[in-house]
């Protein structure tokens, strides 16, 4: 038996799941001064049907780290880069106290120059004196060779709580996007850990003996332990366990859209084939990007609690809101208020909806349901006008999906996915908006959760070899060791896949035939003079995101 549980913006939704059936359910609105209190509400309430001493794994996606960065709690961060020649370092600059260090690890992975050791000495200093406790390190190509990382790290630990370390946050090239999700991880980091402690804490209390993994951006899970260590992957964890809700209950075989609405906002992501599609590169936070691999999704500002308003004249609809809908109690009118108003709805307290509209339509001159129609037809047309642009700009480009890149698709939805609270209330409007056939599965209002609960664990692994120094490098694993010159780009594949199955068997993650694929296998000559000297080999491969099973229907 297994729990999902998803921190939503304004609600948090938790599953109980035996045998691809939904035992329990719960939903409580999220306190993000409490998190833990809201999550022990959810557990306490699925208890009452489950067993604590039953519950086997609990997924959990979270909002924690999302909200730290977005709202400015973050912790100040000592970073320490080693860029090498031909970089700017000063670019890529974060926090109040950025350094730039000495020292050079070339391409190759060997080192043209050294890390001067004694230089961060004065620099350390200054972090200590600004009360700095967590810190970063960065060297460029530091995948094909840490040691420098490693040393400053090391020096840097008498006075540090945690270090992060360029090499371990992923394994894929990039120093400015490498740079950003260093800081960020450490950043995130004590906030992370604090509720993590108490997490686990509170799961002994209930007697609740289970593995936990934190759902990632990518639409696979992490078990806690390795999230302690790198939480960054945890942003936008979220929006993820929509997808796999989807995946979850109601799979598809065509292109579609999902929408999750919720309160605060409506999450979009699409589906080509019925796969997710994919941010390669990394996702942005902020203006920074980074090397967080995610799942493409974006977020519209118009839910179920999106606020409505008479400014300057003007009907509006969103982005703010105002706590709940005034039929849940709210102190002003929303989005939900006005389908009540219409009939779209019958949520909480009508009467309480129909005083909201009717306050805003005096104010425009108009009736109360002249009013409720006018802002329903203004929500639609921003879904629809943010919609089509988020289509657009994914067929504007390459389409890559959670197993391959293809470069001459377009997406074309041929049905429409709705998930989160509002989701059945919303369905024949969008419907109707768009001129698509519009689901809401079952057990739309927890799809996350269900997600959540649902979602394999994913683990990556990169290898590179250096035939002409005979170099064998795996950065994740920390495997450094020595090969032939006549090693091939076959047996780095075979070497790599192996490699990556063993480490999800001492896991315990169960990996079936066709699960791990290859998503990168490259081999380039290395010329010296007239002469090839080598080959440079870099593979890399994972465990494909998804979903363990789907719901019995």
């Amino acid at each position: 038996m297994l729990i999902g549980i998803d921190v939503g913006g304004t609600h948090t939704d938790g599953v109980c799941i035996r045998d691809g059936r939904v035992e329990a359910m719960a939903k409580v609105p999220t306190d993000h001064d409490n998190l833990l209190a809201t999550i022990s509400e959810v557990l306490c309430l699925i208890l009452k049907d489950c067993k604590g001493e039953d519950i086997r794994t609990l997924n959990l996606s979270t909002t924690l780290s999302t909200n730290s960065i977005v709202t400015g709690r973050t912790e100040k961060v000592g970073m320490f880069v080693i860029p090498g020649p031909g970089i700017n370092a000063g670019a890529y600059a974060l926090g109040s106290q950025y350094h730039v260090l000495s020292g050079c690890v070339d391409h190759r992975g060997a080192i043209s120059a050294k890390a001067r050791v004694e230089q961060i000495k004065p620099m350390a200093a200054r972090c200590r004196e600004d009360g700095i406790r967590v810190y970063g390190v960065v060297g460029k190509f530091c995948t094909r060779n840490p040691e420098q990382e490693i040393a400053i790290a090391d020096a840097l630990a008498p006075q540090a709580d945690f270090v992060t370390q360029g090499h371990r946050v992923s394994e894929s090239l990039n120093f400015g996007r490498r740079v950003s999700t260093v800081y960020y991880n450490a950043a995130v980091w004590r906030t992370f850990n604090t509720f993590a402690d108490a997490l686990e804490q509170s799961l002994r209390d209930l007697n609740i003996q289970a593995d936990i993994n934190i759902v990632k951006a990518d639409g696979g899970t992490m078990p806690l332990k390795l999230a302690r260590e790198i939480p960054v992957q945890s942003i936008f964890s979220g929006p993820a366990a929509s997808v796999m809700g989807i995946l979850s209950t109601a799979p598809a075989a065509e292109d579609a859209l999902i929408l999750d609405i919720g309160g605060t906002t409506t999450d979009m992501a699409v589906l080509l084939d019925g796969i997710p599609l994919l941010e390669r590169d990394g996702i942005s936070i902020g203006e920074h990007p980074t090397l967080v691999r995610a799942l493409k999704v974006e977020s519209i500002g118009i839910g179920g609690d999106s606020f409505i308003s008479s400014r300057d004249g003007q009907l509006r609809v969103g982005p703010d809101r105002h706590g709940p809908c005034m039929a849940a109690g709210g102190p002003a009118p929303a989005l939900m208020d006005a389908m009540n108003v219409l009939g779209h709805a019958s949520f909480g307290d009508r009467e309480r909806s129909a005083k909201g509209i009717k306050e805003v339509a005096m104010i425009q001159g108009l009736s109360a349901r002249e009013c409720a129609e006018q802002a329903v037809n203004l929500a639609m047309s921003i879904l629809k006008r943010k919609i089509t642009a988020f289509i657009d700009a994914i067929n504007a480009r390459p389409v890559y999906t959670i197993q391959e890149i293809l470069e001459d698709r377009t997406v074309k939805p041929q049905r429409i996915l709705v998930i989160g609270g509002p989701a059945e209330a919303m369905a024949p409007l969008l419907e109707e908006t768009f001129g698509l056939p519009v689901v809401a599965p079952r057990y739309a209002q927890v799809a996350n959760a269900i997600g959540a609960g649902l979602t394999r664990p994913t683990q990556s692994l990169v290898l590179t070899v250096d035939t002409s120094r005979g170099s064998f490098t795996v950065p994740g694993l920390g495997i450094h060791k020595t090969v032939k010159r006549t090693y091939t780009l076959e047996e780095a594949v075979h070497d790599a896949t192996t490699m990556l199955r063993a480490e999800l068997d001492r896991q315990g993650i169960p990996a079936e035939e066709g699960d791990i694929q290859v998503i990168q296998a490259d081999a380039f000559n290395m010329v010296e003079g007239h002469y090839t000297i080598g080959r440079n080999i870099r593979v890399r491969c994972q465990m494909r995101p998804g979903v363990i099973t789907t719901l019995e229907p």
